[in-house]
This record gives structure tokens, C-alpha cells and sequence, in this order.
């Protein structure tokens, strides 16, 4: 292994309204080990700082507070990866087997790259990898992909969503016709991701689709916008991460691009990318599963017993305390705990093994009720995942960029999973021929 490979190790908590009967019998003394894959060095660092620092927040609620998941608190140990998914591999291997007696109940990537090359592994060994909004959009298959969980929105999705979102702009579906729609995306497979299926939806509505890539990590961007000049845009979408993101939008701003025709993804949306991007980033606009703010319900809760108690893990809570990422983390963070919730229902209140984790989040429901309970009515959809469908979700919102924070513009807008849910089947049936995979049956 790599002596640069650096881990950390923390024991904090998580919370959330308990689920179970009062007559529950409660765990006491025992930790759940979780690793975290990070990235808080390197071209990302601005925007996975927040990340991690939401669920290590959320995390910290939860034990502080609540006692832990059903008395059962987490020891969260960091792995230092720069977004290298050599060294996620490297991360995984020391932490699968858990520490210290305490199982690896599931595995947070953050990061599609690590996502594709643990996915196999993680099959093996028997280990969810959690991946919200990230990942393979074919592991929306359960069927074939037991142990990886892109869960709220696929790729794919979030192709759907921007011509949507994009269609409402012009008037109407009909009137795509003709558009011309560029994406330029992160050279990598988190920015292949979605071709498909704007190829599809392009066929479908009659705009002309174009893709140029952006190699990593994206730092000089002039001979991309002098392309994209060129192609003479109706729309440009956004598939960049990172430092990517800023440079983009500034640089489509010098070459006369408007960037109020612009939309990113969910990765390229955050208050880290925009302070760059300066006056060139008002009326931007971004695909948000996750919202920014921090007027939701769970950020009381947040700020209370963690930010004014001087435990965050935010270097700049008075800044970037309800900031997209930093809401991704706590998001993330609530979804784990739901699913440990659900697989205690059935296994009890102990640390977790991945066999477990994974029934806990193919039968976790998140409804309006039980949203108003967690104070994230607004930050998160409605969720049901099942063996079948661990995206579970399939819609986002779109927020726009004011020159001093994000502002909601739209609902949440469903996926059209007449095109999408086709697509992933193919994939699906694909890669599991490739491996030798015979699908799950689900009695």
C-alpha cells in the first residue's frame, strides 16, 4: 500500500427520529466502522471539503445527540484518495473487513471513477457502495448491480432533467426543434455519462446534440470556448467538477457565451464553484437534487448541536454552513442512517454487515411524513428503493445563481423513464453478460 495513504479516525454520531417501538432493546458501547473516501487535497478539494464536512456534521448529530442509530454510534475513519481511484482501491482494501470488531457495513466512494473501479470488488466482498447522484446509471438495476446505489438521480437522469429543464426555457418540447444543445464535459466517465441518453432525447425532440471534452483537471479552458464560439449554442450544458466548473463559466463569459443559458449538473453547482466565477456566474443555473440553503428543519437541528456547539467539520461554517455540498453531505449522511434504521427493524440494533446494509436500503421508504420528521421537506424528494431500483428517486430541481446564493426556479422535474429506464436495461443485460452475471430473481 501507498505510505502517502492517510487515515484519520474519528468516533461521531448521527440522528434522526427514532423508528422503532419504545420497547426497543437498544445497543450500548458499539460502533459502526464507516471509511470515508476523501478528497481534501488536490483540484477538488474545494468542493469534497464541504462534502465530507456535511456528513461528518450529520454524523456528529447523530451520536452526540441521538446516542447513535439505535444506540449504535459511528467511527468514521478518512481516507485521503485526491479523487485517484487507485488509491480509493488501496482505501477499500484496508477497510473492508471493518476495525477494531466493527463491520464495513457500506462504502461512501464520492466519486463515480472509485465507484467504477470497487464495483466488482464490492460485489465479492458482499459491500454496498453508496453513490447518490453518481455512479454507473445502469447500477439503477439492483437486479444485476446488488451492491452499488446511485441513488436519487442516475446520470441518465440527470440528462433528462436538463433538456426538461431546458424545454420550459424555450416554451415547450416542440419547440427543441432545431436547437442546437452543447455539453462540454469532464474527460472522464463521470462526463461521458449522459450521451446516451441526450443522444436519445435528441432524436426524440430534434435538437442537435454536441459533446466536447474537457481533460482534468481543466485549469485553461480557451480553446474549448473558442469551439463551443463556433458551434453557435441555443444552450450549453455543464458536466465539469472541480476547478473545471469556475474556469468554464468564466471563460464562456470572456468568449461572449451567455452564461444565463447555461445549466450544470448537480456537480457542477455550488457555492465553491461560483465565488471563483465572479459576476460571470449570475443567472447560472444548476441541477439540484440537493439544494442549497439552510432555512431547512435539519439545519436547526444542525446548528444548534453541532455549529454552535463548536463541533463542525466546516473550516468556514458562517459561509459555507447550507452550501450545496454541504448539503450533499448531510443528505448522504441521513440516507445511510435510514437504511441502517430499516435493517435494525429486521436484524436488530447491532452494527451491520454489507448483506444487511443492503436489505436496510432496498426497503428504505422516505415519504412526506417521514421527510417533515427529518426537516427535509424541500432538500430531499420522496424516496422508494427497492431490490429492483436502487435510484429510488428520479427527480431534481433546478436553482439559479444570484451573485450571493442559490435561488430555487423550478419543482422537482421527473426523469422520462421511457428513455432512460430502456437505456439502463441495455447496459445492464450488457455488463452482465460481460461478467458472467446471472441477475438476481426477488421472490
Amino acid at each position: 500500500m501507498r505510505t502517502n495513504l492517510r487515515s484519520i479516525t474519528t468516533a461521531i454520531a448521527l440522528g434522526v427520529a427514532t423508528l422503532l417501538p419504545v420497547k426497543a432493546t437498544y445497543a450500548e458501547g458499539m460502533t459502526q466502522y464507516v471509511p470515508l473516501f476523501v478528497y481534501r487535497t488536490g483540484p477538488y478539494a474545494s468542493s469534497g471539503s464541504l462534502w465530507f464536512a456535511g456528513e461528518r456534521d450529520y454524523f456528529t448529530y447523530i451520536n452526540e445527540v441521538e446516542g447513535g442509530v439505535n444506540g449504535v454510534k459511528f467511527a468514521i475513519e478518512e481516507f485521503e484518495t485526491e479523487y485517484n481511484p487507485d488509491r480509493a482501491v488501496e482505501a477499500y482494501e484496508r477497510s473492508k473487513s471493518g476495525k477494531d470488531g466493527s463491520p464495513t457495513a457500506f462504502i461512501m466512494t464520492h466519486s463515480t471513477p472509485a465507484t467504477y473501479a470497487l464495483m466488482d470488488r464490492a460485489r465479492e466482498d458482499k459491500i454496498p457502495l453508496f453513490d447518490p447522484a453518481g455512479g454507473p446509471s445502469e447500477s439503477k438495476n439492483g437486479l444485476v448491480f446488488p451492491y452499488v446505489f446511485p441513488l436519487l438521480l442516475t446520470f441518465y437522469g440527470q440528462g433528462s432533467v436538463a433538456v426538461n429543464f431546458i424545454a420550459d426555457e424555450f416554451g415547450g418540447f416542440e419547440n427543441l426543434r432545431g436547437k442546437k444543445i452543447v455539453t462540454v464535459y469532464h474527460d472522464s466517465g463521470y462526463g461521458r455519462a449522459s450521451q446516451p441518453v441526450m443522444t436519445e432525447l435528441a432524436k426524440k425532440y430534434g435538437f442537435i446534440d454536441v459533446q466536447i471534452p474537457v481533460a482534468h483537471p481543466g485549469s485553461e479552458q480557451t480553446a474549448i470556448w473558442r469551439q463551443v464560439r463556433a458551434e453557435q449554442p441555443d444552450y450549453v450544458v455543464l458536466r465539469t467538477w472541480g476547478v473545471m466548473t469556475p474556469v468554464a463559466i468564466k471563460t464562456a463569459k470572456r468568449f461572449g457565451i451567455d452564461t444565463t443559458k447555461m445549466l450544470g449538473d448537480v456537480w457542477a453547482g455550488s457555492r465553491a464553484d461560483m465565488i471563483p466565477a465572479g459576476e460571470a456566474a449570475v443567472g447560472y443555473n444548476a441541477i439540484a437534487p440537493y439544494p442549497g440553503g439552510s432555512d431547512f428543519g435539519v439545519h436547526a437541528k444542525l446548528k444548534k448541536h453541532v455549529v454552535d456547539a463548536g463541533l463542525t467539520n466546516l473550516s468556514n461554517p458562517d459561509a459555507d454552513f447550507g452550501a450545496v455540498f454541504y448539503n450533499v453531505g448531510v443528505v448522504n449522511a441521513a440516507l445511510a442512517v435510514e437504511g441502517m434504521r430499516v435493517a435494525m427493524e429486521k436484524f436488530g440494533n447491532r452494527p451491520l454487515t454489507g448483506e444487511e446494509m443492503r436489505w436496510g436500503l432496498e426497503h428504505m421508504t422516505i415519504d412526506d411524513t417521514r421527510l417533515e420528521e427529518l426537516g427535509m421537506m424541500g432538500l430531499l424528494q420522496e424516496l422508494k428503493v427497492t431490490p429492483t431500483d436502487h435510484e429510488g428517486g428520479g427527480a431534481a430541481r433546478v436553482q439559479e445563481w444570484t451573485g450571493n446564493g442559490w435561488n430555487l426556479v423550478s419543482d422537482w422535474l421527473q426523469v422520462d423513464d421511457s428513455i432512460v429506464d430502456p437505456l439502463i436495461e441495455a447496459k445492464a443485460a450488457a455488463y452482465a453478460a460481460e461478467q458472467g452475471i446471472t441477475p438476481r430473481s426477488i421472490d
